[in-house]
């Protein structure tokens, strides 16, 4: 059997996954195959007599390189073309890869092999990116055990493979109670308030499920259109009901993807970790990694926000309150009202909704007018290229070209929500920026994903403005993979680089989506073709900041509780013998931090899955703490001018083209001439600084 995993590998030049042929029975021989290469080679490079890094590092980085290329497209399509086969075949190969990373970081003599090639006279004349590689691995060797004692290796190993395989069960877990679920409409009257666009959506969906009538799902989009718009409190209740509680002990399949059991056991395995490694807790492990030093620094730096923007947020509730009684005579708000009234009071104060503006995102107009953005403030082209092999027939796939036309990387491009993909807006590398041992480049490319409102029968895909910012922020990651200019896999693009810095480049990109001058290559009325009006924009932008502190506090109140029950899971208060009560901890949370408080049958914390199956554990701040980069980052922008070509470059150079080889503070200061201040990001989201 040839295997189209294996046969990319061995063409002359790099090939991009051949997707239309990756069949689940492909995976599991692929990742043998490869595994065995890998150790064979492995055996063979420390039995020299001494090491460099031509003989050792770029051996390794070649067959990780080879290893991320065959793994890439399977985990993603895992994601994103879910089905039982693939599912099996992808589960089969978690503790081989578990197994397999683990035996590299705690194998001695390659740690020591390492170690001679940092203690050498030789060291000073590799450049900075080698170094930084060299310095990370022997960081890493530690945080993988390669200094414990034999027994306390194969615990550290065993719940390695056990981490990832619960990982994935969480995940899968929401992705199948999200698809379980739908709520089908066989009269019109029920639908009031709901605009054309999600009626004819559910329309849609409804036919897919050769049904009549309209079907409504927890997709993202066919859920955030019944909260903000439905007439019907009963509908809104609850779509809110099912949303809140899926993977949950609260869920209307109680039991049956039921994920209380799999937080407890990542937890616990997670604090076993931490302290095998001799550090007090999980988060302290997490943060070796991090720009942040302490535990007490984030907490510090998210009381700190919370000190700015609490009181400024309970007005904001209480102006809804106000508003929701004055109007429609109702005392008290449940939690499936707010983003309804929310909706009506921004129409009401500034004559605007998410529903009149959508005429005027068409997907193309959007995606041409975002390439144009960073034409204007790097130099770079994007054109999108055909005869690409895909894994569904609406993905596209665009190629990347530098003012010297020459090919920077290439993305592929999945826009809109579908059954079997998982939820959410992600970057993803399909592989990254090398420069291979016989001289030979290998272009980074990405994957950006996106489960945004589909095309509706014959019309283009029209999005809202937030989808549109969710659509920037992932290019954004993107751009920072991609416009890399180091030629080494580990700190090329997003490796290696510190997870509280990783999102400076994505929010950063978020900017642009407010300003006039990008509204006009953006924005245009996919029938008309005419400019979004003047005053439509003044509307706009006057209702930037509805609600902000609202939206910053509940982020915070997530930051705070993933700190929680990572750096005080032994000493807390709610820690019995069955585990943690990790419900209490959030409600002791909210009790200090927030400002809205849901039912008790909430629970969020079942379908977290950026810190219970991605890598935001005890790291879920760094979206606050990169916001605050990337709006000193932008604040420089504001300053000469937002398509200041030169100001682009130096973002360019410092930021982007670093990847992983430089400390993010110092690739910051190098861009902005100082330390970040917390300003600008407090003028940005309308707090007072």
């Amino acid at each position: 059997m040839t295997n189209p995993l294996l046969t990319m590998l061995q063409a002359e030049r790099p090939q991009l996954p051949p997707f239309a042929h990756i069949k689940p029975k492909h995976v599991e021989p692929a990742i043998d195959q490869i595994l065995k290469d890998n150790r064979q080679q492995l055996t063979v490079l420390l039995e020299q007599p001494s090491f460099n890094w031509e003989n050792l590092v770029q051996p390794l980085e070649e067959m990780s390189n080879k290893l991320q290329r065959v793994w890439s497209p399977v985990s993603h399509m895992n994601s994103v073309v879910n089905n039982d086969a693939l599912r099996e075949a992808y589960n089969q190969c978690l503790p081989k890869l578990s197994e397999y990373s683990t035996e590299l970081g705690q194998n001695e003599k390659l740690h020591q092999a390492y170690q001679s090639v940092a203690d050498g006279a030789y060291f000073s004349s590799l450049d900075i990116a080698q170094q930084k590689i060299i310095t990370n691995a022997l960081r890493d060797f530690h945080l993988s055990g390669v200094d414990l004692e034999k027994n306390k290796k194969q615990r550290f190993k065993e719940i390695k493979q056990q981490l990832s395989k619960l990982k994935t069960q969480f995940e899968e877990n929401i992705l199948d109670a999200t698809h379980a679920w739908h709520k089908h409409i066989s009269h019109e009257k029920d639908l009031s308030g709901l605009p054309a666009f999600a009626v004819a959506m559910a329309k849609q969906a409804a036919e897919q499920k050769e049904l009549d009538g309209w079907v409504f799902t927890l997709d993202a989009p066919s859920y955030m259109a019944v909260m903000m718009y439905a007439d019907d409190r009963t509908l809104r209740q609850q779509m809110y009901r099912e949303f809140v509680t899926r993977a949950s002990d609260q869920g209307s399949n109680t039991g049956k993807w039921d994920n209380s059991d799999n937080m407890q056991k990542i937890l616990a395995f997670r604090h076993e970790l931490a302290e095998l490694l001799s550090f007090n807790n999980y988060a302290e492990l997490s943060l070796a990694t991090k720009m942040a030093e302490a535990t007490d620094d984030v907490f510090n730096f998210l009381n700190q926000l919370i000190e700015k923007c609490k009181a400024v947020a309970e007005k904001e509730y209480q102006e809804l309150k106000d508003f929701v009684k004055s109007k429609y005579g109702i005392q008290d708000i449940e939690a499936w009202d707010i983003m309804y009234y929310s909706e009506n009071l921004r129409q009401k104060k500034y004559a605007i909704s998410q529903e009149e503006l959508k005429p005027y995102f068409p997907e193309q107009r959007v995606l041409d007018g975002m390439f144009a953005v960073v034409n204007k403030i790097y130099g770079i082209q994007i054109k999108e290229i055909q005869g690409v092999e895909t894994w569904h027939k609406a993905v596209r796939v665009f190629e990347i070209r530098d003012s010297d036309n020459r090919v920077r990387g290439q993305f592929y491009l999945d826009l809109y929500a579908r059954e079997k993909k998982r939820g959410g807006a992600w970057m993803d590398d399909c592989q990254g920026r090398v420069v291979h041992q016989t001289g030979q480049l290998q272009i980074p490319v990405a994957y950006l994903t996106c489960n945004l409102t589909p095309p509706i029968g014959d019309e283009p895909a029209l999005f809202t403005h937030q989808e549109v910012i969710t659509l920037f922020h992932e290019f954004g990651h993107g751009l920072h993979h991609m416009l890399t200019q180091v030629n080494y896999l580990s700190v090329s693009g997003i490796n290696g680089v510190a997870w509280d810095a990783v999102e400076l480049p994505s929010q950063f990109l978020e900017n642009w989506c407010w300003e006039r001058e990008v509204l006009d290559l953006i924005a245009a009325h996919y029938q008309t073709q005419a400019p979004m009006p003047a005053d439509l924009y003044k509307r706009m932008h006057a209702a930037k900041n509805f609600q902000s502190s609202i939206q910053m506090v509940r982020q915070i109140e997530f930051s705070i509780f993933d700190l929680k029950i990572h750096a005080e899971y032994q000493s807390s208060e709610f820690k019995s013998d069955k585990g943690l009560d990790i419900q209490a901890v959030l409600d002791s949370v909210r009790e200090k931090v927030a400002v809205i408080f849901p039912p008790e049958f909430n629970r969020f914390q079942h379908s977290f899955s950026h810190i219970f199956a991605g890598g935001y554990a005890a790291g879920y701040y760094s979206y606050k703490w990169a916001e605050v980069l990337s709006a000193d980052a932008f604040s420089k922008f504001e300053e000469r001018g937002i398509f200041d070509r030169q100001t682009g470059l130096e973002f360019l150079h410092a930021i982007l083209e670093q990847g992983g080889s430089k400390e993010p503070m110092e690739l910051f200061k190098a861009f902005r001439g100082r330390e970040p201040e917390i300003n600008a990001l407090l003028r940005h989201a309308g707090i007072a600084a």
